[in-house]
């Protein structure tokens, strides 16, 4: 959810790509179905989600939307009131229960699946009137829970390498939930019942990492359909108490590491470097990870890169979509300097590109990539090739083929593929290549762009 200061309420937790528990109770691949890439509509309202369900991420082979916190909430601009709630009612800034459930179904019949981040950890840091009416103070929320419901501890969470300061106490101050207690966790399933009756996908759990698993677990075994998508916002930190690891039985975690290492090696390494990336690294699994190049934390506290960051940010979305490892999410947010900044005209989207909305889900590099990702799901890499620095390529089988150059001049070569002869779209810039006999082709890259081919794609 935020940073780690009060103003900003930090959510540290897990990430959104969630996974299926199957009847074994093993945790599935990351999203279920031939379409696992997510764009999150940060601060998007329903009504605009609903529009680009149908103009553009159906269309354009998106498996999912993730919308932002739709229960009410703590009145003002700032975009983390969204993560304050005070009751458990669609009322929030983004629309009511009517436009929450017209998303739903216009996504649905645009063959989008809906995951709702959801903010259960904890409740407000103060008092007041939420977005729908309710009045409320920091640990009494009339008709829902009372101070008998929250964690005993009421001072800040100060060190993380204690579990039970970790999950026991505040999050920036905002009111804890005693996740342990027969009626909270009662209340909470009953919140994402509610949201699975609209008929929603899957959750994004905010602030997972300060809950316990088996919380979690508990809440999750309540649900009308426990196999639920399950992502969760588990943040890695070296030496803590709570580890990304302890939350893959209940669906899938967050790849923090992924995004936070994407960003060093794309502003200061070789792209070379990335031939084993996942697992290699040390990750989680790549059958119940999440992950992204940002999030609207982390795009925010300068720890990944950002739409900011130009070719860098743009080719790391490209990479992430063409490598087969994870589950990832397209950030899509809005412009800011002031980073506590709430949404253009409310979260109301008129136009992508317009009053400060940035629309990366629709940059046509990125946009095209998802197409290939879902054309080549499956397949391993293969025909790994680098220069030793910044330019490398690899193959999808015989589905596709990409290439990135990421040197400060243009790169002319001949690359071996395992596709089959032909003519295929470079969905890059959409110019058409011819793979001969051998699976070659010639191709010249400019500074800072990418080249991608796949089957099925022949004509630009």
């Amino acid at each position: 959810m935020a940073r780690r200061t009060l103003a900003a309420i930090s959510v540290l937790a897990a990430g959104m790509a969630a996974s299926v528990t199957l009847p074994t109770g093993v945790a599935q691949a990351a999203p279920p179905g031939s379409k696992d890439v997510t764009a999150v509509l940060f601060e998007w309202n329903f009504a605009s989600v609903a529009k680009e369900c149908t103009s553009t991420l159906g269309p354009a082979g998106y498996g999912y939307v993730q919308v932002s916190p739709p229960q009410e909430h703590m009145q003002g601009s700032q975009w983390w009131t969204s993560y304050q709630p005070v009751s458990y009612k669609i009322a929030g800034r983004l629309g009511d229960a009517a436009a929450f459930q017209s998303m739903v179904n216009t996504c649905h019949a645009a063959g989008v699946k809906v995951v709702v981040d959801t903010v259960i950890n904890h409740m407000s840091a103060g008092s007041g009137t939420g977005t729908g009416g309710s009045s409320y103070t920091k640990y009494n929320y009339p008709g829902l829970y009372s101070s008998y419901d929250m964690d005993d501890c009421t001072a800040s969470i100060s060190d993380y390498t204690n579990r039970t300061n970790v999950q026991n106490c505040e999050l920036v101050g905002l009111a804890d939930l005693d996740t342990g207690e027969e009626y909270v966790r009662k209340t909470i399933a009953g919140y994402l019942n509610t949201l699975l009756g609209y008929g929603v996908d899957g959750f994004r759990i905010d602030a997972a990492k300060h809950m316990p698993a088996a919380d979690l677990a508990n809440i999750k075994s309540r649900l009308s359909n426990t196999s639920v998508y399950w992502k969760q916002e588990v943040i890695y930190g070296s030496g803590e108490a709570v580890q990304p690891t302890e939350y893959t039985g209940n669906g899938d975690v967050q790849e923090f590491r992924y995004a936070y290492d994407l960003k060093r090696v794309f502003n200061n390494e070789n792209l070379a470097y990335l031939k084993n990336y996942g697992e290699g690294w040390g990750y989680l699994s790549s059958s119940v990870a999440a992950v992204f190049v940002d999030n609207h934390d982390t795009e925010r506290n300068g720890s990944t890169l950002n739409y900011k960051d130009g070719a860098n940010y743009t080719l790391a979305n490209v990479f992430m979509l063409a490598w087969p490892y994870g589950a990832p999410d397209i950030n899509s947010g809005y412009e800011w300097s002031d980073s506590d900044a709430g949404p253009p005209s409310g979260g109301a989207v008129s136009a992508c590109w317009q009053d400060g909305w940035k629309c990366q889900h629709a940059w046509p590099e990125i946009k095209s990539m998802v197409a290939f990702r879902n054309a080549t799901r499956g397949e391993s890499v293969t025909n790994w090739w680098d220069n030793g620095a910044d330019a490398i390529a690899f193959g999808r089988g015989s589905k596709g083929f990409v290439a990135v150059n990421h040197e400060s001049s243009s790169l002319s070569r001949t690359y071996q593929t395992s596709l089959a002869a032909g003519t295929y779209c470079n969905v890059q810039n959409s110019t058409t290549v011819t793979v001969n006999s051998s699976g070659q082709f010639t191709a010249t890259l400019g500074a800072n762009t990418a080249l991608a081919l796949y089957a099925g794609k022949s004509s630009c």
